[in-house]
């Protein structure tokens, strides 16, 4: 397998994470679908990361799509069967994921030149990383994990989103704010897969 994108992706990260935690073997290409010369859209049409090459060949895209195949083809564990319990790890990962989305779309938005970056739009953005951590806080209350006693996909998803949101908006603050979070971003960073796919 072949794994295309970019190493502070978050959705990226999430793929990495659970290739390391099931010991898959893969190559890594990395490339940034915001370069001018990209081949990302060789394996993704929308031109964006992470993309999956499989063995036959054939690419799949969608940072979900690619971890639950990579789930199902390890043993599984990170998504239950029971609908109503999958639906919540579900819910959580797309809450993970929705975070990211809000954080980067700040991050592009501040790049641009000052006279044309929309305050209220990058303030609306930020009310949706603040809210979906508080909800992660909430989630989490006097959890080890938001899967419970061990790990699941919600864990690694919204993991990979509040990692990446310290290190690209680092003065939200969000573990001063959140204790339940601080111990478990405390016991997700000790993880091997973790540490080893820390972006930067």
């Amino acid at each position: 397998m072949k794994l295309v994108g970019s190493r502070t992706s978050p959705y990226v990260r999430k793929a990495r994470v659970i290739l390391a935690e099931r010991n898959l073997t893969f190559e890594f290409i990395e490339e940034s679908a915001w370069n001018a010369n990209t081949t990302v859209p060789r394996y993704n049409p929308l031109n964006k990361v992470p993309a999956l090459v499989m063995d036959d060949g054939e690419s799949v895209y969608d940072s979900r799509v690619i971890c639950e195949y990579l789930d199902a083809i390890s043993g599984g564990g990170l998504l239950p069967s029971a609908p109503a319990a999958r639906a919540r790890v579900r819910r959580d990962e797309a809450l993970g994921d929705g975070i990211s989305d809000a954080g980067i779309t700040v991050f592009l938005e501040r790049k641009r030149e000052a006279a044309r970056q929309d305050a209220a739009w990058i303030a609306r953005q930020l009310d949706k990383v603040n809210a979906g951590m508080a909800a992660i806080e909430r989630s989490l209350g006097r959890q080890e994990y938001l899967g419970g006693a061990q790990p699941n996909m919600a864990d690694i998803a919204c993991a990979c989103a509040l990692f990446w949101s310290e290190f690209r908006l680092p003065e939200l603050g969000v573990r001063a704010k959140h204790p339940a979070i601080d111990a478990w971003a405390k016991r997700m960073e000790t993880r091997p897969s973790f540490a080893a796919t820390r972006p930067g």
